[in-house]
């Protein structure tokens, strides 16, 4: 293996989640300070680490095909598992000869040990059980690869334990990060340029259970509000049973927060819901999507749906369906249901085939392409906030494509002299693509 420490190269891969890309994002930042140099996923590099997900067993086999690929593109590189399915398979990655080291969730700061140790000839993982984890890793980054967004993780771990779902297993229970150790990392990013964070974590809306405090996220959030540099936060991913009335009016009179709400439905269906152990019923987050419309003004609604639970019937998918229609949320992602030994809803009967499972994604898909359509037309015509990310090309001519504070797409016509990480305001005039928000004019300058 090729340890010479005037060639260290590292290339790194990230599968799964945003808290996934928030700790690769870390772990890319820790060794560069160990003096690494970082180069693309490519054959060439000394040191190759795979960020694995567990979420689907999708997510288990493209883990899987990365580490050995990375092992084939040099055989004496070393190759790091890292995270989810590193943590769930550990055992089984161990014995696998193409892999060097294990490392599993709440251990990404020992990287640097380990790699000290397989260098000096002997195989050094570092697994823990997780479930008997109760303190949150202590990592952090100073600054975004966009330089436009940063994702920043306050939180670890899930106690809800869905009987479909892994997670619990492969990230312990819930651990909140000091709010202070949060705020200190949001100064540091706006120092750098970076406008806008995304709050994250594997449970955010459990944030500060641990510390036994009321109302710990909103607390989090008003004390990011004032800091500055940063001129939108958005939250990650929530569960729709913390959204109450008054969480909905206090959030919204936080000036820089985002009026987008991921939402995770995972059926419409109260037999399924039930059955999944989501802790509500349809009626229930009918009333908090509500909350929220009445506190802001008309806020992007996104979710996740899973089709083909074992045991849904064709009336209880229709019963899903209708309520997805009835929400009309703005984005909806759909996932067929993906059987994960060690949980639950593994040992359930009547599981559904997977062609069942793809004709209902199918349909779903369908009624998300008319949702998002009907969402978007409302926007025309509307004046938007637009932080410009990236310049691409569309219809034969260049544009900046950015995002509105309810992450819409908008594509602005490129002057000449445009640029990211800019906050522009903009009339979108007509939909471009399907998914896109297209302005005909130039914008109309700097917001701030």
């Amino acid at each position: 293996m090729n340890h010479d420490k005037k060639s260290k190269k590292a290339a790194l891969h990230n599968l799964g989640c945003k808290v996934n890309s928030y700790e690769l994002e870390a772990t890319r930042q820790l060794l560069e300070a160990a003096g690494y140099e970082i180069v693309p996923f490519e054959p060439g590099a000394d040191l190759y680490i795979i960020n694995t997900c567990t979420v689907t067993n999708i997510a288990d086999r493209k883990s899987r095909q990365m580490l050995h690929r990375a092992k084939k593109m040099n055989p004496d590189a070393i190759v790091a598992a890292m995270g989810c399915y590193a943590q769930v398979r550990g055992a089984e990655l161990e014995k696998d000869p193409a892999i060097d080291i294990v490392i599993g969730n709440n251990q990404r700061g020992k990287l640097l040990e380990v790699l000290s140790g397989i260098s000096g000839g002997g195989r050094r993982d570092a697994l823990i059980n997780i479930n008997q984890t109760h303190e949150y890793e202590p990592i952090s980054i100073d600054r975004a690869e966009s330089h436009t967004r940063a994702f920043i993780k306050v939180q670890d771990g899930c106690n809800q334990f869905c009987s479909y779902c892994i997670i619990p297993y492969a990230r312990g229970r819930v651990r909140s990060r000091d709010p202070e150790s949060v705020v200190r990392e949001v100064r540091s990013l706006a120092a750098n340029g970076t406008r806008e964070i995304v709050v994250t974590g594997i449970h955010v809306c459990s944030y500060g259970r641990d510390f036994h405090e009321d109302d710990a996220l909103l607390h989090l959030l008003q004390k990011l509000n004032g800091i500055e540099g940063i001129d939108r936060i958005r939250l990650g991913s929530l569960e729709p049973a913390s959204i109450t009335r008054e969480a909905a009016r206090e959030m919204a009179k936080l000036d820089r927060l985002c009026p987008h709400f991921h939402l995770s439905l995972q059926s419409g269906c109260a037999r399924t819901l039930e059955r999944m152990n989501r802790g509500y019923t349809p009626e229930e987050y009918a009333e908090i999507v509500a909350n929220l419309r009445e506190a802001f003004d008309d806020p992007a609604i996104t979710t996740d749906v899973i089709v083909g639970f074992p045991g849904e019937t064709e009336e209880d998918f229709e019963e899903s369906v209708r309520f997805v229609e009835t929400i009309g949320f703005y984005e909806t992602h759909i996932f067929p249901y993906s059987r994960r030994a060690g949980t639950r809803a593994a040992d359930f009967p009547d599981q559904i085939t997977e062609r069942v499972r793809k004709e209902r994604a199918a349909v779903l898909l369908k009624l998300n392409e008319k949702n998002r359509a009907a969402y978007l037309a409302k926007q025309i015509g509307r004046e938007a906030e637009v932080l410009t990310e990236e310049r691409i090309e569309a219809e034969g001519a260049a544009w900046w494509m950015g995002h509105t504070r309810e992450y819409r797409k908008v594509l602005i016509p490129d002057p000449g002299d445009g640029a990211p990480n800019r906050m522009v305001r903009v009339v979108p005039t007509r939909i471009l693509d399907g998914k896109y928000l297209a302005a005909d004019s130039p914008d109309h300058g700097d917001s701030v």
